[in-house]
């Protein structure tokens, strides 16, 4: 059987090794993950527990559910989403990352499936899930719609996704780029390119090819003097996230 296609970057994966180490430093190369991840969880949890009739006031409101989270990294995302009871496997095509979310993960005494894998590779194994978090990776593949793609081909009918990534405008070059790699030195000076970077509109139009049904999208931002981020319904002007669906 031929292997499936993958949409992975190698140059982008090699950047991500080289940090691997650092993911559960909170003052460390991630810290704008660190940041940014109370934000990020409210989204995804909301959106999860609205899609799937779930009360978060439980102690395990995602107990039943399987998650796939997608460019895992050390486990950010992977862990909150054990802790609230769903099944989790955690992917990431950067191998180096791995070792750091498995140990992460046994010493917290959380049990979640991780995988040296892609989308792809995953789709062609026939895998199925309720959720698929798809957050601050699409902006590093080579062919993000054929990735989007292998994306709803995971998720089951009614399923939901979860992407979230970076606007592309002289805003986000500022920030995104200019600010958080040269002046705050927050990442590694060329983790991103800007070139890479997808408007709201134009990831609406790719989900929507993908074969997705966008229902919602919202912006992340970032507040200097409270040193802090929110959600917003109408600023996606860098950061932004959105919601869709598998048409069951």
């Amino acid at each position: 059987m031929q292997a499936p296609q993958s949409t992975v970057d190698p140059s982008e994966i090699a950047k991500f090794e080289a940090m691997a180490a650092e993911w559960w430093d909170p003052n460390g190369k991630f810290k704008p993950l660190h940041m940014l991840n109370p934000c990020r969880l409210d989204y995804i949890t909301q959106q999860i527990a609205g899609e799937f009739d779930r009360d978060l006031r439980d102690s395990l409101p995602f107990e039943g559910l399987r998650i796939l989270d997608i460019g895992c990294g050390g486990g950010l995302l992977s862990e909150p989403m054990a802790r609230l009871g769903a099944a989790v496997v955690g992917a990431d095509a950067a191998e180096g990352n791995l070792p750091v979310a498995r140990i992460h993960a046994e010493q917290s005494g959380l049990d979640i499936d991780y995988r040296h894998t892609t989308a792809e590779a995953l789709a062609e194994a026939g895998e199925q899930f309720d959720a698929v978090l798809n957050m601050e990776v699409v902006e590093h593949v080579a062919d993000p719609l054929s990735y989007l793609t292998a994306c709803r081909q995971l998720l089951k009918p009614g399923g939901l996704q979860i992407c979230s990534t970076i606007n592309r405008n002289p805003k986000s070059f500022a920030v995104a780029i200019v600010g958080a790699e040269v002046v705050m030195r927050w990442l590694p000076r060329g983790t991103h390119e800007w070139s890479k970077f997808i408007t709201p509109d134009e990831l609406y139009d790719l989900l929507s090819k993908a074969g997705l049904n966008p229902v919602d999208r919202k912006g992340f931002v970032f507040n200097p003097v409270s040193w802090s981020w929110r959600i917003s319904p109408r600023d996606l002007s860098v950061n932004y996230v959105t919601a869709s669906v598998k048409p069951g």
